[in-house]
């Protein structure tokens, strides 16, 4: 299910992929990219630990909105390969809590 970004969405898209250039369309589809994460897993990241890096440039806030969109089904990480949700969660620990990290794992069904 696409949805249509907001500023919030774009300012968090061009701090993961600055190097995006404020494009938000994916070149293969053709078509602006559904959702925040998952281009920057698929696309963008070198490797889980460039994911890791990227997601730590954003502040706490901004982390815990792209977490709320997941468990709002907003934002889709199941396709993300196993590492980069394992980093996702880690970040989600370290720069928010324990008990989001759980509610985050609970609700995508890792471990």
């Amino acid at each position: 299910m696409t949805r249509e970004f907001t500023t919030i969405d774009i300012e968090i898209f061009n701090k993961l992929a600055p190097e995006a250039g404020n494009k938000l369309i994916s070149k293969e589809a053709g078509h602006q990219f559904p959702f925040i994460l998952r281009p920057i897993s698929h696309k963008f990241a070198a490797s889980p630990e460039d994911f890791r890096e990227r997601l730590r440039r954003l502040s706490p806030e901004e982390l815990d909105y792209l977490v709320g969109l997941v468990l709002e089904g907003k934002e889709d990480v199941q396709s993300m390969v196993d590492e980069d949700l394992e980093e996702l969660v880690a970040v989600i620990f370290e720069k928010l809590s324990p008990e989001r990290a759980k509610q985050f794992k609970d609700f995508v069904g890792t471990h």
